[in-house]
């Protein structure tokens, strides 16, 4: 008998957990539809600036697609308004996020990395409009894109480049459990400044407490540190 009454004990815990999965989902889906959509309204003018500067400083697309990999291991295309040369080989970058996943810091300074920033800091690739944008976050604008379609969220792990996944140890795949987002834990409290690992943490301890109230408060600090321009070194 008392075994019959933990089972269905066990089975009602199963089913509470469930439906706040489920309503955590729809919440969040919500927030992320309504704050996308004001962000596309918002930025237009601001987007369309940005769009014409890019046209004039170099030739190709205003637009950079690329295949990413989100929730789950599912790849998707990937949105950011281009910040790089058409055509660039990406040898470099492969080699960089071989290091830094692998946390070789040493060989990580012969990309230009100052002291605790991890990130290529020498990029011929990148074009001149391309390192403001990117100083300022500006070429994530059309992540909005991927929000409205359901690839990403507002709020989530950063998601990675295939060849880059394929460098994860088994307990990096847990940043994977939860859809990409266009900022996110790592990026107000640690973004450049930490190594990859630590990244990582950040992303599974999100994951384990994400909630509506977590991702307001991660997207209002996301616009403070965009507006003051810290963290984007």
């Amino acid at each position: 008998m008392a075994t019959v009454e933990g089972a269905a004990v066990k089975d009602d815990t199963t089913r509470v957990c469930s439906v706040r999965k489920i309503r955590q989902y729809k919440s969040k889906r919500i927030l992320d539809l309504i704050a996308a959509s004001v962000g596309l309204v918002l930025a237009a003018p601001l987007a369309a600036i940005v769009a014409l500067l890019i046209r004039i400083s170099s030739p190709g697309p205003v637009l950079f697609k690329q295949i990413r990999i989100g929730k789950g291991g599912e790849k998707f295309t990937f949105y950011k308004f281009r910040s790089m040369r058409v055509d660039c080989d990406d040898a470099s970058h492969r080699k960089y996020m071989k290091l830094f996943i692998e946390g070789n810091e040493e060989e990580l300074k012969g990309f230009g990395n100052k002291k605790k920033i991890y990130k290529m800091t020498r990029d011929d690739r990148v074009t001149a409009v391309g390192k403001f944008l990117r100083r300022t976050s500006l070429d994530e604008l059309p992540q909005l894109l991927n929000v409205l379609k359901g690839d990403m969220s507002m709020v989530g792990p950063r998601p990675h480049i295939p060849y880059e996944v394929d460098l994860y140890q088994d307990w990096h795949r847990r940043r994977l459990q939860g859809l990409p987002g266009i900022t996110g834990w790592w990026q107000i409290h640690g973004r450049s400044r930490v190594t990859f690992d630590e990244s990582v943490r950040m992303d599974i301890w999100y994951l384990e407490h994400q909630s509506i109230i977590l991702d307001i408060r991660i997207m209002l600090r996301t616009i403070t540190k965009a507006i003051v321009g810290r963290g984007a070194c």
